[in-house]
C-alpha cells in the first residue's frame, strides 16, 4: 500500500483547517501557502472533501472552506478511503469487488484479510484531532 500525494494532502488540509478552525470559513489560497501546496492541485483534493461531506465552501469576501464536523470525529481512514479509493492490500477484499474464484482454496486469503483488518482498525484510531496535537509521537519529528 502507498498513500499518494492526494491522500497526505487531503490529511494535511484537513489538519490546517482544524488548526484555524476558530477563523471560519479559511482561504484556499492561504492554507496552500502554509502548506507550500499548489492551489490548483488543492482545488481537485478539496473538491472531493466538499463532494464527500466533509468540507463546506463558502463563495465570495469572506469565503473560504471549513469543516463540516468536529477534527474529532473525521477519522483518518474516513479520509484515506475517499482520496485514494481503496486501502485494501489486494484486490478481492476491495469494496465491491467480484467474489474470487479461488477463494475457498486460497491459502493467503486470511492473512490478506487480517492485514486488511489491522489496516483500518489502526487508521480509525487517529482522528485529524490527533494529528493536531503535538503531543502524539511522530508529530514532532523533523528532518
Amino acid at each position: 500500500m502507498l498513500i499518494s500525494t492526494k491522500g497526505r494532502y487531503a490529511l494535511r488540509v484537513l489538519i490546517d483547517m482544524a488548526e484555524h478552525q476558530a477563523e471560519g470559513y479559511v482561504p484556499l489560497k492561504e492554507i496552500a501557502q502554509r502548506q507550500g501546496i499548489s492551489e490548483k492541485y488543492l482545488e481537485s483534493i478539496v473538491k472531493t472533501l466538499v463532494q464527500n461531506g466533509i468540507l463546506e465552501g463558502l463563495r465570495g469576501k469572506g469565503g473560504g472552506y471549513r469543516l463540516k464536523s468536529p477534527p474529532d470525529q473525521l477519522t483518518v481512514d474516513r479520509v484515506l478511503r475517499l482520496t485514494e479509493g481503496s486501502l485494501s492490500p489486494v484486490a478481492c477484499l476491495e469494496s465491491g469487488a467480484a467474489p474470487c474464484a479461488r477463494a475457498a482454496v486460497c491459502r493467503t486469503l486470511s492473512m490478506w484479510q487480517g492485514l486488511d483488518r489491522v489496516i483500518r482498525e489502526y487508521l480509525n484510531g487517529y482522528t485529524i484531532a490527533d494529528l493536531t496535537r503535538v503531543d502524539v509521537p511522530g508529530n514532532d519529528y523533523v528532518i
